[in-house]
Protein backbone atom coordinates (compact mmCIF):
# COMPACT_ATOMS: atom_id res chain seq x y z
CA UNK A 1 0.00 0.00 0.00
CA UNK A 2 1.24 3.46 -0.87
CA UNK A 3 1.61 5.44 2.35
CA UNK A 4 0.90 8.65 0.38
CA UNK A 5 -2.60 7.52 -0.53
CA UNK A 6 -5.02 9.97 1.13
CA UNK A 7 -6.47 7.60 3.70
CA UNK A 8 -7.85 5.25 0.98
CA UNK A 9 -10.82 7.57 0.69
CA UNK A 10 -11.78 7.19 4.34
CA UNK A 11 -11.04 10.67 5.65
CA UNK A 12 -14.73 11.49 5.90
CA UNK A 13 -17.43 9.44 7.59
CA UNK A 14 -20.75 10.94 8.55
CA UNK A 15 -19.30 14.39 7.97
CA UNK A 16 -16.59 13.92 10.61
CA UNK A 17 -12.95 14.06 9.52
CA UNK A 18 -10.75 11.12 10.46
CA UNK A 19 -7.28 11.81 11.84
CA UNK A 20 -4.68 12.08 9.07
CA UNK A 21 -0.96 12.78 9.11
CA UNK A 22 1.02 15.24 6.98
CA UNK A 23 1.28 12.67 4.16
CA UNK A 24 -2.50 12.21 4.12
CA UNK A 25 -2.49 8.70 5.60
CA UNK A 26 -5.22 7.91 8.11
CA UNK A 27 -4.06 7.64 11.71
CA UNK A 28 -5.44 5.79 14.71
CA UNK A 29 -7.19 7.91 17.36
CA UNK A 30 -5.05 9.45 20.07
CA UNK A 31 -7.23 8.05 22.83
CA UNK A 32 -6.96 4.40 21.94
CA UNK A 33 -5.75 1.96 24.56
CA UNK A 34 -4.75 -1.66 24.61
CA UNK A 35 -7.11 -4.33 25.86
CA UNK A 36 -6.39 -7.82 27.12
CA UNK A 37 -3.41 -9.85 25.94
CA UNK A 38 -4.26 -13.49 25.17
CA UNK A 39 -1.52 -16.03 25.84
CA UNK A 40 -1.12 -19.74 25.14
CA UNK A 41 0.12 -21.68 28.16
CA UNK A 42 0.74 -25.36 28.62
CA UNK A 43 -0.78 -25.87 32.09
CA UNK A 44 -3.62 -23.52 32.99
CA UNK A 45 -3.61 -24.26 36.72
CA UNK A 46 0.12 -23.66 36.99
CA UNK A 47 -0.16 -20.40 35.02
CA UNK A 48 -3.04 -19.10 37.14
CA UNK A 49 -1.17 -19.91 40.33
CA UNK A 50 1.95 -18.10 39.09
CA UNK A 51 0.11 -14.92 38.07
CA UNK A 52 -1.81 -14.79 41.34
CA UNK A 53 1.19 -15.53 43.55
CA UNK A 54 3.99 -13.63 41.75
CA UNK A 55 2.05 -10.66 40.35
CA UNK A 56 -1.00 -10.53 42.59
CA UNK A 57 -3.48 -10.63 39.70
CA UNK A 58 -7.09 -11.35 40.54
CA UNK A 59 -8.95 -14.22 38.88
CA UNK A 60 -11.96 -12.81 37.01
CA UNK A 61 -13.26 -15.95 35.31
CA UNK A 62 -12.24 -19.56 34.90
CA UNK A 63 -13.32 -22.06 32.27
CA UNK A 64 -12.16 -25.54 31.42
CA UNK A 65 -9.33 -24.35 29.19
CA UNK A 66 -9.06 -20.59 29.73
CA UNK A 67 -8.96 -18.01 32.48
CA UNK A 68 -9.22 -14.22 32.67
CA UNK A 69 -7.20 -12.19 35.16
CA UNK A 70 -6.84 -8.52 36.01
CA UNK A 71 -7.18 -5.94 38.77
CA UNK A 72 -10.72 -6.87 39.79
CA UNK A 73 -12.28 -4.41 37.35
CA UNK A 74 -10.60 -4.82 33.96
CA UNK A 75 -9.22 -7.99 32.43
CA UNK A 76 -5.65 -7.51 31.25
CA UNK A 77 -4.76 -11.14 30.55
CA UNK A 78 -6.55 -14.19 29.18
CA UNK A 79 -4.78 -17.54 29.41
CA UNK A 80 -5.56 -20.33 26.93
CA UNK A 81 -4.42 -23.84 27.78
CA UNK A 82 -2.84 -26.04 25.11
CA UNK A 83 -1.33 -29.18 26.64
CA UNK A 84 0.51 -29.85 23.37
CA UNK A 85 2.12 -26.42 23.23
CA UNK A 86 5.90 -26.23 23.04
CA UNK A 87 8.31 -23.36 23.79
CA UNK A 88 8.83 -20.89 20.93
CA UNK A 89 11.79 -21.24 18.61
CA UNK A 90 13.24 -19.08 15.86
CA UNK A 91 10.04 -17.59 14.50
CA UNK A 92 7.88 -14.50 14.90
CA UNK A 93 5.88 -14.00 18.08
CA UNK A 94 5.88 -12.41 21.50
CA UNK A 95 8.97 -10.71 22.91
CA UNK A 96 7.11 -9.29 25.89
CA UNK A 97 3.94 -7.51 26.90
CA UNK A 98 3.79 -4.69 29.43
CA UNK A 99 1.53 -4.49 32.46
CA UNK A 100 1.22 -0.77 33.18
CA UNK A 101 0.68 0.30 36.78
CA UNK A 102 -1.12 3.58 37.55
CA UNK A 103 1.63 4.97 39.79
CA UNK A 104 5.24 4.56 40.80
CA UNK A 105 4.07 3.30 44.18
CA UNK A 106 1.99 0.54 42.58
CA UNK A 107 4.99 -0.51 40.50
CA UNK A 108 7.08 -0.62 43.68
CA UNK A 109 4.47 -2.86 45.31
CA UNK A 110 4.60 -5.14 42.27
CA UNK A 111 8.40 -5.35 42.54
CA UNK A 112 8.07 -6.20 46.23
CA UNK A 113 5.57 -8.96 45.43
CA UNK A 114 7.93 -10.41 42.82
CA UNK A 115 10.76 -10.39 45.35
CA UNK A 116 8.60 -12.00 48.04
CA UNK A 117 7.63 -14.77 45.61
CA UNK A 118 11.34 -15.32 44.80
CA UNK A 119 10.54 -14.95 41.11
CA UNK A 120 13.59 -14.68 38.82
CA UNK A 121 13.90 -11.40 36.90
CA UNK A 122 15.73 -10.74 33.63
CA UNK A 123 16.35 -7.00 33.83
CA UNK A 124 15.38 -3.61 35.21
CA UNK A 125 15.56 -0.33 33.28
CA UNK A 126 14.75 3.36 33.41
CA UNK A 127 13.64 4.48 29.94
CA UNK A 128 13.07 8.11 30.86
CA UNK A 129 9.44 7.82 29.82
CA UNK A 130 8.85 4.90 32.17
CA UNK A 131 10.49 2.60 34.68
CA UNK A 132 10.39 -1.15 34.09
CA UNK A 133 11.18 -4.58 35.47
CA UNK A 134 11.43 -7.59 33.13
CA UNK A 135 10.64 -11.21 33.95
CA UNK A 136 9.25 -14.40 32.39
CA UNK A 137 6.05 -16.09 33.50
CA UNK A 138 5.83 -19.79 34.34
CA UNK A 139 5.77 -20.67 30.62
CA UNK A 140 8.56 -18.29 29.65
CA UNK A 141 6.32 -15.55 28.21
CA UNK A 142 8.08 -12.21 28.59
CA UNK A 143 6.52 -9.58 30.84
CA UNK A 144 7.43 -5.97 31.52
CA UNK A 145 6.10 -4.41 34.72
CA UNK A 146 6.04 -0.66 34.12
CA UNK A 147 4.92 2.73 35.37
CA UNK A 148 4.92 5.84 33.19
CA UNK A 149 6.36 9.15 34.29
CA UNK A 150 4.15 12.20 33.71
CA UNK A 151 4.38 13.23 30.06
CA UNK A 152 5.79 16.64 30.92
CA UNK A 153 8.84 14.86 32.35
CA UNK A 154 9.49 12.67 29.31
CA UNK A 155 12.79 13.29 27.48
CA UNK A 156 12.48 15.35 24.30
CA UNK A 157 13.79 12.42 22.23
CA UNK A 158 12.61 9.18 23.82
CA UNK A 159 15.10 7.02 21.96
CA UNK A 160 18.18 9.25 21.69
CA UNK A 161 20.10 6.95 24.01
CA UNK A 162 19.65 3.56 25.59
CA UNK A 163 17.91 2.99 28.92
CA UNK A 164 19.59 3.65 32.26
CA UNK A 165 19.64 1.12 35.09
CA UNK A 166 16.52 1.17 37.24
CA UNK A 167 17.06 2.87 40.60
CA UNK A 168 15.46 0.15 42.70
CA UNK A 169 16.35 1.88 45.96
CA UNK A 170 14.51 5.02 44.92
CA UNK A 171 11.56 3.04 43.57
CA UNK A 172 11.14 0.89 46.67
CA UNK A 173 11.65 3.97 48.84
CA UNK A 174 8.19 5.14 47.76
CA UNK A 175 6.67 2.34 49.88
CA UNK A 176 9.25 2.23 52.67
CA UNK A 177 7.92 0.58 55.82
CA UNK A 178 4.86 -0.75 54.01
CA UNK A 179 3.83 -4.38 53.75
CA UNK A 180 2.65 -4.66 50.12
CA UNK A 181 -0.81 -6.19 49.74
CA UNK A 182 -0.97 -9.64 48.20
CA UNK A 183 -3.31 -8.48 45.44
CA UNK A 184 -2.76 -5.85 42.79
CA UNK A 185 -4.57 -2.53 43.23
CA UNK A 186 -7.07 -1.01 40.83
CA UNK A 187 -5.92 0.75 37.68
CA UNK A 188 -3.72 -1.95 36.11
CA UNK A 189 -3.78 -1.86 32.31
CA UNK A 190 -1.88 -3.27 29.33
CA UNK A 191 0.67 -0.63 28.35
CA UNK A 192 2.30 -1.99 25.22
CA UNK A 193 3.28 -5.07 23.28
CA UNK A 194 6.67 -5.99 21.81
CA UNK A 195 6.99 -8.58 19.02
CA UNK A 196 9.64 -10.55 17.19
CA UNK A 197 9.12 -10.17 13.42
CA UNK A 198 10.99 -11.11 10.27
CA UNK A 199 11.36 -7.75 8.56
CA UNK A 200 11.13 -4.19 9.89
CA UNK A 201 9.96 -2.67 6.60
CA UNK A 202 7.12 -5.18 6.36
CA UNK A 203 6.18 -4.45 9.93
CA UNK A 204 6.05 -0.71 9.26
CA UNK A 205 4.04 -1.22 6.06
CA UNK A 206 1.41 -3.08 8.07
CA UNK A 207 1.34 -1.38 11.45
CA UNK A 208 2.14 2.19 10.38
CA UNK A 209 1.04 2.54 6.77
CA UNK A 210 -2.06 0.35 6.85
CA UNK A 211 -3.32 0.27 10.44
CA UNK A 212 -2.33 3.85 11.22
CA UNK A 213 0.07 3.77 14.16
CA UNK A 214 2.56 6.66 14.18
CA UNK A 215 6.27 5.91 13.99
CA UNK A 216 8.02 7.04 17.16
CA UNK A 217 11.45 5.55 16.41
CA UNK A 218 13.19 3.31 13.89
CA UNK A 219 16.41 1.97 15.39
CA UNK A 220 17.34 -0.22 12.44
CA UNK A 221 16.58 -3.53 14.14
CA UNK A 222 13.56 -2.37 16.16
CA UNK A 223 10.71 0.05 15.54
CA UNK A 224 8.37 1.72 18.03
CA UNK A 225 4.89 2.89 17.03
CA UNK A 226 2.05 4.52 18.93
CA UNK A 227 -1.04 6.70 18.82
CA UNK A 228 -1.41 10.16 20.32
CA UNK A 229 2.31 10.73 20.96
CA UNK A 230 2.65 7.89 23.48
CA UNK A 231 6.18 6.46 23.75
CA UNK A 232 4.94 3.21 22.20
CA UNK A 233 1.87 1.02 22.11
CA UNK A 234 3.73 -1.50 20.00
CA UNK A 235 7.33 -2.36 19.24
CA UNK A 236 8.70 -5.00 16.91
CA UNK A 237 12.24 -6.17 16.32
CA UNK A 238 14.35 -8.50 14.17
CA UNK A 239 16.59 -9.62 17.04
CA UNK A 240 15.87 -13.29 16.33
CA UNK A 241 17.08 -12.71 12.79
CA UNK A 242 15.62 -11.45 9.53
CA UNK A 243 13.28 -13.62 7.53
CA UNK A 244 11.44 -15.22 10.45
CA UNK A 245 8.23 -17.02 9.58
CA UNK A 246 5.02 -17.47 11.57
CA UNK A 247 4.91 -19.52 14.75
CA UNK A 248 3.85 -23.14 14.21
CA UNK A 249 0.68 -24.52 15.76
CA UNK A 250 0.84 -25.53 19.40
CA UNK A 251 3.39 -22.89 20.40
CA UNK A 252 3.53 -21.22 23.79
CA UNK A 253 3.23 -17.45 23.47
CA UNK A 254 0.88 -14.88 22.00
CA UNK A 255 -2.56 -16.00 20.85
CA UNK A 256 -3.70 -12.46 20.02
CA UNK A 257 -3.76 -8.92 21.38
CA UNK A 258 -6.46 -6.26 21.42
CA UNK A 259 -6.84 -2.55 20.78
CA UNK A 260 -9.81 -0.60 22.15
CA UNK A 261 -11.08 2.60 20.52
CA UNK A 262 -14.34 4.35 19.58
CA UNK A 263 -16.75 2.36 17.41
CA UNK A 264 -16.55 4.85 14.52
CA UNK A 265 -12.77 4.45 14.39
CA UNK A 266 -13.11 0.65 14.44
CA UNK A 267 -15.50 0.86 11.47
CA UNK A 268 -13.21 3.20 9.51
CA UNK A 269 -10.20 0.97 10.12
CA UNK A 270 -12.09 -2.14 9.10
CA UNK A 271 -13.03 -0.57 5.78
CA UNK A 272 -9.43 0.52 5.23
CA UNK A 273 -8.14 -3.00 5.91
CA UNK A 274 -10.75 -4.59 3.65
CA UNK A 275 -10.02 -2.06 0.88
CA UNK A 276 -6.36 -3.12 1.09
CA UNK A 277 -7.47 -6.69 0.37
CA UNK A 278 -6.75 -8.25 3.75
CA UNK A 279 -9.08 -10.80 5.31
CA UNK A 280 -10.85 -9.73 8.49
CA UNK A 281 -12.37 -11.91 11.17
CA UNK A 282 -15.55 -10.60 12.82
CA UNK A 283 -15.31 -10.53 16.63
CA UNK A 284 -17.64 -9.18 19.29
CA UNK A 285 -17.55 -5.41 18.97
CA UNK A 286 -15.10 -5.25 16.08
CA UNK A 287 -12.82 -7.29 13.89
CA UNK A 288 -9.51 -9.11 13.82
CA UNK A 289 -6.74 -9.05 11.25
CA UNK A 290 -3.38 -10.85 10.98
CA UNK A 291 -0.03 -9.20 10.37
CA UNK A 292 2.49 -10.54 7.80
CA UNK A 293 3.59 -13.19 10.35
CA UNK A 294 0.02 -14.30 11.07
CA UNK A 295 -0.01 -12.61 14.49
CA UNK A 296 -3.64 -11.62 15.15
CA UNK A 297 -4.71 -8.26 16.53
CA UNK A 298 -8.34 -7.43 17.32
CA UNK A 299 -9.78 -3.91 17.19
CA UNK A 300 -12.88 -3.59 19.36
CA UNK A 301 -15.20 -0.75 20.25
CA UNK A 302 -14.64 0.97 23.57
CA UNK A 303 -17.74 1.19 25.74
CA UNK A 304 -19.33 4.62 25.60
CA UNK A 305 -19.11 6.70 28.78
CA UNK A 306 -22.45 7.14 30.56
CA UNK A 307 -23.53 10.39 32.22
Amino acid sequence: MDRDEPGLGLEQEGGVAASVDAAGAARLPAGLRLGAVHLVVRDLERAIDWYRRALGLRLHARGQAEAALGDGEETVLVLHEDADARPPGRHAGLYHYALLFPSREELARAVARVAAARTPVEGASDHGTHEALYLPDADGNGIELAADRPRERWPRDFYASGPAPLDLESLLGTIAGEEPPAKVGRGLRVGHLHLHVGDLAQGLAFYRDLLGFELMADLGTAAFVAAGGYHHHLAFNTWRGRGLGPAPEHTIGLDHWTVRMPAADVARLRRRVETAGLAVQPVDGGFGVRDPWQIPVEFVAEAEAVG
